[in-house]
């Protein structure tokens, strides 16, 4: 009685218990420190593979996806145990304050013994037992459950492939926006102070009434839209040495100076556009992540259905047991035993089609997304293609411009030190010349990212098996390898 007051009176004063600020602290301290953990040093010159290869070991979502996949691995890995029979070892002690005493009736006369009660047991004693038991309908069912926890396994690695390709498609396109932040630095500093010292010209040229009023503040609003326009280009750029930094695992607030991109050579790569469709086709319908795993969904809709089939058939269980009691009025105080039981719900019956059916329309619904993310994905495989040689005749043609734009404001900024062509037009031409650079920059990296999805379409991710124990340089070497394949239209 004393117990149940005490055990009703905590459950009463039990409340829920916020975090502390001191606590919740200690815990970003504590998760900041671990995401920090075995980062390799960052250089002082980063390579797109490097980079692509840092994202891969070091990104806090794609360790999610890596430990989820490991989750699932681990449950499947658990599953398989299940199957074996269950042998439980057990003891235990039993008390009573009384002795149990039992009379006897006679069997014929109904009437109660004339002989005095007794005592067939102590009042304290000590069991052991060791069984043995196996159910035959049990096993069928772990077996099944097993299998679909394999292909469960199998999706989450899917998941992570598709993980993988749009963490690269993402560091493809901040590592070109880095590239262009660098190129354009030192020009975005010479056009803004040669904006300003226009600027102040035609301020004093306006103050000295020298001109027509119209004239001047026409000419500010030119230098003016144009200053605009620079400091548009630099707050696009701003953010995108954070971005890369995040996505190569380092904390946004650290590493974000003291390092460079290096910028390869890029062409614009036409194999994957020789290509026959009709290869790539048949690639991505064996690789593609999204057609894998509504593949490995009809599976387990498939063995759902078996399992349901499976609970038609009557349950048959073994059993067998060594026993010990300390009880000291039994004359055999150690004994086995054995048993074997069949057994089989009746009412289940009524149920049983209905699960049936239930089962064969989630077959049924696993092969319908099977052959849509089928037709789906050979769309992806026309419609990524398509944006691939468009992103590449763009690149094309915005790298011819810049070009042009770069040897046109060469001339004009010789016109302007000859004094031929006024400042203003120097600004001007330089403003264009860098909105062309960056215009190029910006097709590069919608080349990359439609290059990215292709891959993506193709199930080509550069990922690699043991990424997370793999060092820093030989998973750099293996990226740059896998990058290299790809630009060669190599099917892999």
């Amino acid at each position: 009685m004393l117990g149940g007051t005490l055990l009703l009176s905590g459950c009463a004063s039990f409340n829920a218990q916020p975090l502390t600020e001191a606590e919740l602290r200690d815990q970003v301290q504590a998760d900041q420190l671990k995401l920090a953990q075995d980062v390799a040093p960052l250089s002082a010159t980063v390579s797109l593979e490097e980079a692509i290869a840092r994202a891969i070991k070091y990104n806090a979502g794609q360790r999610l996806r890596a430990m989820e996949e490991a989750v699932a691995t681990g449950t499947f890995e658990a599953s398989k145990y299940d199957m074996l029979p269950k042998v439980v070892a057990a003891a235990g002690y039993r008390y009573r304050d009384r002795d149990l005493i039992t009379r006897s009736v006679d069997s014929v006369t109904g009437r109660p013994s004339l002989a005095n009660p007794y005592i067939s047991s102590d009042r304290d004693a000590t069991t052991a037992s060791l069984g043995f038991s196996w159910s035959l309908l049990d096993f069928g069912q772990s077996y099944y459950a097993a299998r679909q926890h394999a292909d469960r396994a199998l999706i989450a690695g899917e998941r992570r492939r598709k993980a993988i390709h749009t963490l690269v498609q993402d560091v493809r396109i901040a590592y070109w926006r880095v590239a262009a932040s660098q190129a354009l630095e030192a020009s975005l500093r010479e056009a803004n102070k040669q904006a300003d010292l226009a600027l102040d010209d035609v301020r004093k040229a306006e103050a000295e009434k020298l001109r027509s009023p119209i004239e001047p503040l026409r000419y500010q609003r030119q230098l003016l839209e144009n200053m605009r326009l620079l400091e548009t280009i630099e707050q696009e750029l701003s953010s995108a040495r954070i971005e890369l930094a995040t996505l190569m695992g380092l904390a946004p607030g650290q590493a974000t100076t003291g390092w460079k991109v290096a910028e390869p050579q890029v062409a614009a790569h036409q194999n994957w556009l020789n290509r026959p469709v009709q290869d790539m086709e048949a690639l991505a319908l064996v690789r593609n992540p999204d057609l894998r795993e509504s593949q490995y969904g009809a599976r387990i809709a498939q063995e759902e259905t078996k399992r349901v089939m499976l609970r038609m058939f009557p349950g048959l269980s073994f059993n067998y047991g060594l026993n010990h009691s300390s009880d000291s009025y039994l004359i055999n105080d150690s004994w086995r035993d054995a048993g074997l039981q069949i057994s089989f719900n009746l009412l289940g019956l009524l149920s049983m089609p209905a699960q049936k059916q239930l089962a064969e329309a989630g077959v049924e619904l696993a092969d319908q997304k099977r052959m849509a993310t089928q037709m789906a994905v050979l769309s992806q495989v026309h419609i990524a293609r398509l944006q691939f040689a468009n992103a590449v005749h763009q690149y094309q043609r915005a790298d011819t411009i810049a070009q042009v734009d770069q040897r046109l404001a060469q001339h004009v900024d010789n016109q302007v030190i000859a004094e031929k062509q006024t400042r203003l037009d120097g600004v001007s031409q330089q403003t264009a010349s860098i909105l062309s650079t960056l215009r190029r920059y910006q097709a590069l990296s919608n080349m990359q990212a439609a290059g990215s999805r292709l891959q993506a379409t193709l199930g080509m991710e550069p990922a690699i098996d043991g990424s997370d124990s793999l060092p820093l340089p030989e998973l750099t070497a293996a990226v740059g390898q896998a990058l290299q394949r790809w630009e060669a239209g190599q099917l892999q």
